[in-house]
């Protein structure tokens, strides 16, 4: 007998949803595998996504630039000069995961409102203006452009999941998400050393167990790895390691030019858990540092998001297969209100500034 097939997220070529008809059957064919995918694991890579290599490099670039500056540097565009916008840089063990400090820094990146948007003035929580360093002077301008073109993947990849559940390809942009809140980060993991972790109250992980907020999140990185997603079922195939007997922790490929894609609590709540919002983790034991930039495509601010009518019977209540032991089937109110609950417990003294 063979070894065991390795498991693998499914690679998906998206260009038909960048430049088909929805009615092709190239556009047909992609949003099966997409909605194969959301149903099985939550997760799946993309290929053919009409993102510049040269632009990936550029903000690569800069940000590392950005990174290696000291502290105090970095600290002239920190989150608290940007109050209610929830803009700009935070340092290692600032983010917290389930309580617990992250191993990483950042930068927080949001849509660019001027301040008389009636958002801005009502001091919305993550509305407002971006908070960019001055060194690299070309940072910013490029993290613009990335959001740009985040932006256009994110709308066909949401025309694609639309389809997928047998909904117009324009379900989305016509309801949930008229105006979707969209987010993005720029993450910095130093490299660390396992066997012999500082004693500095911070956690080995770059970020711990965790799921995802709004509908979609797409991820470029390099190609340290680190990135690990939990795959409900048997722990016995090669090369997957397990923290019980039904379920595996799976090693996500590093290719920066084939982006993660991954769905959100809320796309899993839409679909009442027929689509899996699934839990994933980073820790950097490369050697190197690590950078990432997940881009985060969610609803409305304002919207209500509720289940879907759709056919057959949903999973059981999620309570029990939930990292954090919550329900986003019982979850009431706007996406807004979801969203400000979750980043208050990432950033509590952040928030505590702001009430």
């Amino acid at each position: 007998m063979g070894s065991p097939q390795k498991l693998t997220l499914p690679l998906i070529d998206v260009g038909p949803l960048l430049s088909g008809s929805p009615s092709s059957l190239s556009v047909s064919s992609c949003a099966n595998e997409i909605d194969s995918a959301c149903r099985d694991s939550g997760f799946f890579r993309i290929t053919n996504h009409g993102v510049d290599a040269e632009l990936r490099q550029r903000l690569d670039k800069l940000s590392r630039e950005f990174f290696a500056l000291d502290n105090a540097e970095k600290a002239k565009s920190a989150m608290p000069l940007a109050g209610s916008a929830w803009r700009g840089w935070f340092g290692v063990g600032d983010e917290l995961t389930s309580g617990v400090p992250d191993r990483k820094e950042g930068l927080y990146i949001g849509q660019q409102l001027p301040a008389t948007d009636p958002r801005v003035i009502a001091r919305t929580p993550l509305h407002g203006a971006n908070l960019y360093p001055q060194v690299p002077a070309d940072l910013g301008a490029c993290a613009d452009e990335w959001f740009a073109a985040m932006q256009n993947l994110g709308a066909a990849l949401m025309r694609g999941v639309a389809l997928g559940l047998q909904m117009p390809a324009d379900w989305f942009a016509r309801t949930i998400a008229r105006e979707p809140t969209c987010l993005f980060r720029i993450f910095h993991y130093p490299p660390i050393d396992i066997l012999h972790l500082p004693q500095d109250g911070i956690s080995e992980w770059g970020v711990a167990e965790h799921t995802d907020y709004g509908l979609l999140t797409i991820l470029a990185q390099d190609d340290c790895g680190g990135l690990q997603v939990r795959i409900p079922g048997t722990a016995k195939s090669e090369g997957l390691r397990s923290s019980s007997d039904d379920e595996i922790w799976l090693d996500v490929p590093a290719e920066p030019d084939v982006f993660v894609v991954n769905i959100g609590d809320m796309l899993d709540r839409l679909t009442l858990g027929r689509y899996r919002s699934t839990a994933h983790r980073v820790k950097n034991s490369s050697g190197r540092e690590r950078m990432s930039y997940p881009f985060f495509i969610d609803p409305s601010w304002d919207a209500s998001v509720e289940p879907l009518p759709l056919d057959g019977t949903p999973p059981a209540d999620d309570v029990s297969r939930r990292w954090d032991g919550t329900s986003v089937q019982a979850w009431t109110g706007t996406y807004g209100d979801y969203l400000t609950s979750k980043v208050s417990k990432v950033f509590p003294a952040l928030f505590a500034t702001l009430k």
